[in-house]
């Protein structure tokens, strides 16, 4: 896949008043039902999250108005995130490539009823392809010995299609009922869902692999099996995008440790806005970034087999927004990478990595991942950590 730079855009338009259409009809619909005017000042010290006053406040417009806003196809999502004074505000995230774009973002008023509006301009939202080389600094796609540190380069060990090989990234180590599980993305270990290039389809017992094939110049012999896929079909259906393989016995170490990350805590934690947070994947390796949307309603196209076509788009809703710009903190083949708090030592687990465009990147919140987990696998799952 060939990746190309677009030029650089503002994403912090001047926006005016409504003009007539969608949006005339939007502000009608949300004038009915908020009755306060009052701004919400820059934000107390107090952490921005779900609890925060002016959060909830903008999440209350983002309710109303998100499901209007997403029938425009130039519209990819919506999130609450911080206007330049650092009060909350809802973001309108816009397809930057649509021909209408421009008018649209003019269109939107720069605040209602005291909630700030930022439109970002960006490029679509994908389940991150999982074919670009990787980088440099402490390996993540070399053959490691056992028992392997996780935020490494794996996959189905059958991930091969269309004349290309995969592999994205084996995150982290979860527990049910004592049994442990490699977590990664469904796109990653379960997506080869038609028998097409390859004659075959991704089927629980298939192994998984460390390197991912991508790899190991497209040959399983280069690679090692470090567990056997547990089919868990989260997507297209749930709010999730996640899959697990069944550890093999001393393929993985025992404290979950994750390359330059170490070992979790057990604890999880609730993302925030501002929040640092960092992860260990595949292409990119150690990254670092910052929580710029919560509550985020995200449209992500998701592809069939290795390099395949697009076989459905999903939105996803309650999404975590992390701060992209140009590719520095998620990239191709980072898919399935663990976010975490960022500090020095037993970081708590903050989401999932799974997507993203050239601004953002898109994580499901680790408390709704291990939720799902549970009840597919018939227990509670935890993180495995100190």
């Amino acid at each position: 896949m060939k990746w190309v730079k677009y030029p650089a855009i503002n994403p912090f338009m001047t926006l005016k008043l409504p003009q007539p259409g969608w949006i005339r009809r939007i502000l009608a619909l949300i004038s009915s039902i908020f009755v306060s005017t009052a701004a919400w000042a820059a934000p107390s010290p107090a952490v921005l999250d779900g609890t925060h006053a002016g959060v909830r406040a903008a999440m209350g417009l983002q309710r109303e108005a998100t499901a209007d806003l997403m029938k425009s196809p130039e519209v990819l999502g919506t999130a609450i995130g911080l206007d330049e004074s650092g009060a909350p505000a809802l973001v309108i995230y816009f397809d930057r490539d649509a021909t209408s774009v421009a008018s649209l973002v003019r269109s939107l008023p720069p605040r209602l009823r005291g909630i700030a509006m930022r439109s970002e301009l960006t490029d679509k939202f994908v389940a991150y392809p999982r074919t670009r080389p990787g980088g440099g600094g402490v390996s993540h796609t070399a053959l490691q010995p056992f028992p392997i540190q996780l935020g490494t380069s794996g996959g189905w060990r059958h991930d091969l299609a269309n004349g290309f090989c995969c592999g994205g990234t084996l995150g982290s180590l979860v527990q049910v009922n004592g049994v442990k599980y490699i977590m990664s993305n469904y796109h990653v270990f379960e997506s080869d869902i038609v028998s097409g290039g390859n004659n075959m389809v991704a089927m629980t017992g298939s192994f998984v692999v460390q390197p991912g094939l991508i790899d190991v110049n497209c040959d399983a012999n280069g690679a090692q099996n470090v567990g056997t896929l547990m089919k868990l079909s989260s997507l297209p259906d749930s709010n999730v995008d996640v899959s697990v393989a069944q550890a093999n016995a001393g393929a993985v170490a025992a404290d979950g440790s994750i390359l330059e990350i170490g070992p979790l805590s057990t604890q999880i934690e609730a993302a925030f806005l501002r929040q640092n947070v960092k992860k260990s994947g595949r292409t990119s390796g150690l990254t670092r970034s910052r929580i710029s949307g919560l509550n985020a309603t995200i449209s992500v196209t998701y592809e069939n087999e290795c390099a395949g076509g697009t076989a459905f788009t999903k939105t996803f809703s309650g999404q975590i927004v992390i701060a992209n710009n140009g590719n520095k903190f998620l990239r191709s083949g980072d898919s399935g990478s663990l976010m975490v708090e960022d500090v020095a030592t037993n970081p708590r687990a903050v989401g999932l990595l799974y997507a993203g465009s050239s601004t953002s990147a898109i994580a499901n919140p680790i408390n709704e991942v291990l939720q799902f987990l549970g009840t597919k696998l018939g227990g509670t799952a935890t993180m495995v950590g100190n």
